[in-house]
């Protein structure tokens, strides 16, 4: 079964220092590989002079990836990975930029050190929480449409996308506790005569 998650919807940055060495995290928002390796490239573009920068990401509930960048194995990546794994957080990315202080910490100071540079970003931020939903798609005929696509778009379900064909289908996004209950209001709109279909699991932003 899905589980909720926490993500974000917009870039946070914080700095902290351990023994001189400045950790400058900065955690986004990332829902593919790509939109993550996008922003570590732009981090590392801004940093080019740093000593290190270690980079993590977590996506699709499925995916952790984390990367030493030169650090010590295990002391980076890691650390930063279940830093943002423990706090619940998914579709995420995380650079972490030292600049070496000249001294060194050890593997338990680094890891240490990168974990917290994560642990305290998050502490900043304000996480949305996504919630298991299903993707719906309702299907009504033409002289329906224009009623039903107001009424949904109305609704507390969002609307992802609109098909003409045929018939005009609706892909429409419904947690998963309230399946029921759409179906039945669906019905009650159109007088029976739309077709509802469960497509695909996806999340949706918990209602405020």
């Amino acid at each position: 079964m899905a589980a909720s998650f926490l993500t974000l919807t917009t870039g946070i940055e914080h700095e902290t220092e351990a023994r001189r060495s400045r950790f400058i995290c900065a955690v986004a928002p990332a829902r593919t590989v790509e939109e993550a390796a996008a922003f570590i490239a732009e981090r590392r573009r801004l940093h080019p002079g740093a000593t290190h920068n270690c980079t993590a990401y977590l996506i699709g509930q499925r995916l952790r990836k984390g990367d030493d960048d030169g650090e010590p194995g295990g002391t980076a990546g890691t650390p930063m990975v279940q830093a943002l794994a423990g706090r619940g957080f998914d579709d995420v990315v995380a650079v972490v930029t030292r600049y070496f202080g000249g001294i060194l910490l050890g593997a338990g100071g680094l890891v240490r050190a990168y974990g917290s540079a994560v642990t305290e970003t998050l502490d900043r931020a304000d996480p949305v929480r996504m919630v298991p939903a299903k993707l719906v798609r309702v299907s009504v005929d033409h002289d329906q449409a224009g009623r039903v696509e107001n009424d949904l778009r109305a609704s507390r379900h969002p609307v992802h996308e609109v098909g003409y064909g045929q018939a005009v289908d609706f892909s429409v996004a419904v947690a998963d506790d309230e399946l029921d209950a759409f179906a039945d209001w669906v019905a009650t709109l159109t007088s029976g005569r739309a077709t509802v279909v469960v497509a695909a699991d996806i999340h949706v932003p918990e209602p405020v």
